[in-house]
């Protein structure tokens, strides 16, 4: 029968393979050394299998340069020229992005339904293995959680998707309901929280934990507008105690101070790949050292045609003082000795993932971020604010993040209305959470991610935007998936 299974699995990947032009998700995974009749009943066939789902959807890291990118360039902070990524760059800042677009189907869609396939395949296998019973426990708490945060991620860029839970499943599957998708969610989440370790309980680094389920449940209300659970669910991860904001944002994303308390869910990253390639875009031409910090460059690294621009408004949002701009340089040295100025030309670059000392070509080892303690103040300041209205408590949470900046603090007198404490929180999470892949939700979330396009020339931007096309490739594949209106 766990043969059967696994038959009907690699039968729909290969649907899905047949129909991508991808080389690299022909190669197949190799779980461990065990001959397939009995690695599944094993810890070591168990665990390379929750490894494999880890590696296909989480410790790669949604968030983490084509997504980041795909999710940004669409946003009032960044845009990109030049290189190959520029034929996606291009559809994604004029809104003109179709079901076609290979990032999507390739990283977007395909790696988390393969970590979904291989979470599923741990829990119809992890009961029957040769194992404790807590180590069963766990190893299905963390396959759950790889399976939710998966399906959370699909549907905050595609709307509900197709909920593949067991390899019984039909080969086609259709769109469930809101509701549905809502419901697997939450109750995937709350269900792991008991079974999970505490934060740093974890067998490795960067493996889930309760704390990291609470922080992504936080989000999942926020991002559906469920305001009482948000701010409740940011107050339990709150009082655990485990997380606090790191001192100094400028040194918090450098890969020596990993594993800090304000990470909550981390997506680590190595120089030797698969690593952060950020910073290559974020290199103007020609950078040679940067006299403000000393940063020089290193001939390790790499400096792409592509490149990561922030726009004009964005930089001259920031409050004046505020430090979160250290990492955002705005002049540098090129290899001639002349000075070249980054102003007035929508061409600052962000340096918020400080180039690795030891990256070695187009991989840094700077952990991305998947939720930030600072996300988690913000995120129950802004639930209460929809819920009541300006309080002194969203206006206290606020100021703690903007301490750390060395900005000084609102005073709720400033705020008479939702709408207008609402307005400074989306300012404030672009200035705390640029280059982090957060702005497409937070500008949907609040209503301006349609219109913000549209104020900066792009007047083809539609409501229908608000979620991504389902990718071609996969509609090909599933007879019963029915495409986003709009596209």
């Amino acid at each position: 029968m766990k043969t059967l299974k696994l038959l009907k699995y690699k039968a729909l990947l290969l649907m899905l393979i047949l129909s991508s032009a991808c080389s690299d998700i022909l190669d197949e995974e190799v779980f461990s050394q065990l001959s397939p009749g009995n690695f599944l009943t094993t810890q070591e066939g168990i665990k390379s299998t929750l490894d494999a789902a880890y590696a296909a959807g989480y410790l790669n890291g949604y968030s983490h340069h084509s997504v980041r990118n795909i999710e940004e360039w669409c946003t009032d902070i960044e845009w990109e020229t030049g290189g190959g990524e520029n034929r996606t760059a291009v559809l994604m800042i004029n809104f003109t992005w179709d079901a076609s677009v290979g990032w999507m189907y390739g990283d977007m869609w395909l790696k988390p339904y393969r970590a979904i396939r291989n979470a599923n395949v741990v829990l119809e296998n992890v009961q029957a293995a040769d194992i404790s019973e807590e180590v069963k426990r766990t190893y299905a708490a963390e396959a759950r959680f790889i399976r939710a945060l998966s399906y959370y991620y699909l549907h905050s860029w595609f709307g509900p998707v197709p909920l593949r839970q067991s390899s019984e499943d039909e080969l086609y599957l259709a769109r469930p309901s809101e509701e549905e998708m809502r419901q697997f969610i939450e109750s995937e989440l709350l269900a792991v929280i008991p079974d999970l370790p505490n934060p740093g309980d974890e067998q490795a680094y960067g493996r889930a934990n309760n704390g990291g389920a609470r922080a992504l449940l936080t989000k999942f209300y926020l991002n559906t507008k469920q305001w009482q659970k948000a701010a409740d669910m940011a107050e339990e991860v709150m009082d655990m105690g485990d997380y606090s904001l790191y001192p100094d944002y400028a040194m918090l994303f450098r890969v020596e101070n990993e594993q800090n308390q304000e990470f909550i869910l981390t997506y680590p990253q190595i120089p030797n790949g698969p690593g952060n390639n950020y910073i290559n875009g974020a290199f103007p031409g020609g950078f040679a050292n940067d006299p403000k910090t000393g940063l020089t460059f290193n001939n390790s690294w790499r400096n792409w045609a592509a490149q990561y621009r922030l726009y004009d408004s964005f930089y001259n949002s920031f409050e004046e003082g505020d430090k979160r701009m250290d990492l955002i340089i705005d002049s540098y040295i090129n290899g001639k000795g002349n000075t070249v100025s980054l102003l007035n030309n929508n061409n600052t670059r962000s340096f918020k993932y400080w180039p690795d000392p030891n990256g070695l070509g187009n991989e840094h080892g700077n952990d991305v971020p998947g939720v930030r303690y600072s996300d988690i103040l913000l995120s129950r300041a802004e639930a209460l604010n929809e819920l009541n209205g300006p309080t002194q408590e969203s206006i206290d949470l606020i100021n703690m993040v903007r301490n750390r900046a060395d900005l000084e603090d609102l005073q709720l007198s400033d705020f008479t209305s939702t709408e207008q404490l609402r307005e400074h929180l989306l300012n404030e999470r672009a200035w705390e959470f640029y280059t982090e892949g957060k702005r497409r939700e937070d500008q949907i979330r609040m209503g301006t991610f349609v219109s913000s396009a549209i104020d900066r020339g792009i007047t083809n931007a539609k409501p229908t935007h608000v979620l991504f096309p389902i990718p071609q490739a996969a509609l090909d594949a599933n007879e019963m998936l029915v495409q986003n209106d709009g596209y």
